[in-house]
């Protein structure tokens, strides 16, 4: 094994008779390298929007959430043995239900989630406020915080004196058609603020009120919620909690961590990569295809030094392993130096931000993150690809009749 690497590296790096030879063997490198140069930085940069966006709904989302596998409501009283957990440092029921909001003349459907009192020190929802405050109640009025989209939409600010209103269908009544007015819970509160999560799901549908209004307006007990929202420790793993919490509430309920909070999001931004990932390796498939014309080259040149070989009692297999060394190398220092330019490309642009998005925007530079498993994934689809390039003009080598 070692001779045949030496010979495939004298190979490479030795004078051609033909310069056409060692043009075409640095074409293919550099195509190789370029565009595994443009998987490297395409896929840091779309790591880099997955961790912008995951910081986002971290603001308003908790790190875990329990649910009602069946129906919306959860008992508080069924599950209270978590509330002794180590691992939990804030935890508080919360409400979410669809209500028709009302100011002046404007009406929208939206989203009500009455959070408790702690719900600041259980998200990052102060480091979002658009405008004013989050405050869903000041001790002698209901204050309400609606998205930023549902604000713009309904007209309203933090600075006005006006209340809000909101209604929502009582729970297990039917809707009285003579006297439809009736049919309906009504509450009134006043905006504090603003929040922008950047999100559309959040910020043009959702307004986040008391729990002790959300409870009031929607039909539910002082002791029940649709959902539980925990904080962990600092210490504590997201991933053993999850599994400590669910063998605690049984399976009447789920437990879901922040991916799964957001589970069509984050697949679909899964797909989108791997869609990138493949598009990107078909070029670099064709890339890899000058591999092919630069080994047939080197193939018909080195003829008589595959008779010589032969005559000195080299095997088929030896002259195939000559020349697939060849090729494979040709690939992998093409994969090299593409990968490290690629890396530097990502921390210049991590460091310095190089590329900028423009005005407008909520980051100033294109964000990148790069992953190891990336990384690791890149080499072993170029080095592959390089084989299975590098594997038929190999074989064709081998079956070269011997001098008579």
């Amino acid at each position: 094994m070692k001779t045949q690497f030496r010979i495939a590296w004298r190979y490479l790096f030795s004078k051609k008779s033909h310069n056409a030879i060692n043009i075409v063997a640095g074409i293919s490198a550099a195509g190789v390298g370029v565009a595994t140069m443009a998987l490297v930085c395409v896929l840091s940069v779309l790591n880099g929007f997955n961790r912008l966006i995951e910081d986002m709904f971290s603001a308003f989302d908790p790190d875990l959430r329990i649910e009602s596998v069946e129906g919306k409501t959860i008992q508080l009283d069924s599950i209270d043995d978590i509330t002794h957990l180590a691992c939990i440092d804030v935890l508080a029921l919360t409400i979410e239900e669809n209500a028709l909001v009302r100011f002046s003349n404007k009406q929208l459907p939206a989203t009500i989630k009455g959070v408790d009192t702690c719900f600041s020190s259980l998200t990052n929802i102060d480091s979002i406020m658009f405008d004013g405050t989050f405050q869903t109640f000041d001790g002698a009025f209901e204050r309400c915080v609606p998205g930023v989209g549902l604000a713009a939409k309904m007209g309203i600010t933090p600075y006005f004196i006006d209340p809000v209103r909101i209604y929502a269908p009582q729970k297990g009544k039917q809707i009285n058609l003579v006297r439809p007015d009736r049919s309906f819970n009504e509450a009134s509160t006043f905006i504090s603020g603003v929040f922008a999560v950047q999100q559309a799901k959040y910020d043009d549908s959702y307004m986040m009120v008391s729990l002790q209004l959300a409870q009031e307006l929607f039909g539910y007990g002082p002791q029940e919620a649709s959902a539980i929202e925990i904080k962990l420790t600092q210490d504590a793993s997201a991933k053993e909690a999850k599994k400590q919490i669910t063998e605690l509430v049984g399976k009447d309920y789920k437990v879901l961590d922040r991916y799964e909070q957001q589970a069509d999001f984050f697949r679909i931004v899964k797909i989108e990569k791997w869609i990138t990932f493949f598009l990107l390796s078909f070029i670099l498939l064709i890339a890899t295809f000058n591999i092919i014309g630069s080994l047939s080259m080197l193939i018909i040149e080195k003829k008589e030094d595959v008779r010589i070989l032969q005559s000195l009692g080299a095997t088929p297999s030896f002259i195939h392993r000559v020349f697939l060394f060849e090729g494979w190398m040709i690939s992998a220092i093409g994969a090299l130096c593409g990968l490290m330019l690629g890396i530097l490309i990502c921390w210049g642009q991590q460091e310095y931000g190089w590329l900028r998005m423009g005005a407008g925007y909520i980051i100033d530079a294109y964000p990148v993150h790069l992953q190891l498993t990336d990384v690791l994934l890149i080499l072993l689809t170029v080095w592959t690809l390089g084989f299975i390039a590098a594997f038929f003009p190999a074989r064709k080598a081998k079956q070269q009749p011997k001098k008579p």
